[in-house]
């Protein structure tokens, strides 16, 4: 299960949250359902592809996501942009778990790239599930906004507020309003 301190970071548990479940295929679907429910999580809405998945989350506001990455007409990659580019009152910095059996590492990078906040390759287990979670809560990551990026920061060092960097290497990093900003 989470760590107390998870469960204790969560504003009155895992059954408070809103999760968003975006998944072509109605057996996984259900087997997320089932996997949450496990884990407390009593609100949960569904979508069969990534417009569909847009439209909840405006109405919505869901607290987290969990979303394929191969979906017709819009995928995963596709919905995980759009999501970092709403508005600020519809939650772009939700939490975006990607589940995928697409596991090579250039589709990996492709998600993280996108804004994903943590992977989990299919088959899904309710351990992998939990460490996500916790991952997610225990040690949220800053947001990043470039010119061509808005998402978690992509790096998991814990020095990611260095002065300065070499050439060749990602630039330092400015808060800005809560999230940080790309300064060369």
């Amino acid at each position: 299960m989470l760590t107390e301190a998870a469960k204790n970071a969560i504003p009155g548990g895992l059954d408070r949250i809103k999760v968003l479940v975006v998944e072509d295929k109605q057996h996984m679907r259900a087997l997320l359902r089932a996997l949450l429910n496990a884990l407390g999580v009593q609100e949960i809405y569904e979508a069969i592809h990534g417009e569909h998945a847009l439209e909840v989350q405006r109405t919505k506001r869901c607290d987290l996501i969990l979303t394929d990455m191969s979906m017709e007409p819009m995928d995963g990659l596709e919905f995980t942009r759009k999501v970092r580019g709403l508005e600020r009152r519809y939650n772009p910095t939700v939490p975006i778990i990607m589940v995928s059996g697409h596991t090579e590492r250039d589709r990996v990078e492709a998600a993280r790239d996108a804004g994903v906040t943590e992977f989990i390759a299919k088959p899904i287990t309710p351990q992998n599930l939990m460490l996500r979670l916790a991952e997610i809560v225990e040690r949220p990551r800053p947001f990043v906004k470039c010119e061509a990026y808005f998402g978690p920061d992509r790096r998991r060092r814990k020095d990611h507020d260095r002065q300065h960097h070499e050439p060749g290497q990602q630039p330092r990093l400015q808060p800005v309003r809560g999230e940080l900003s790309c300064r060369h």
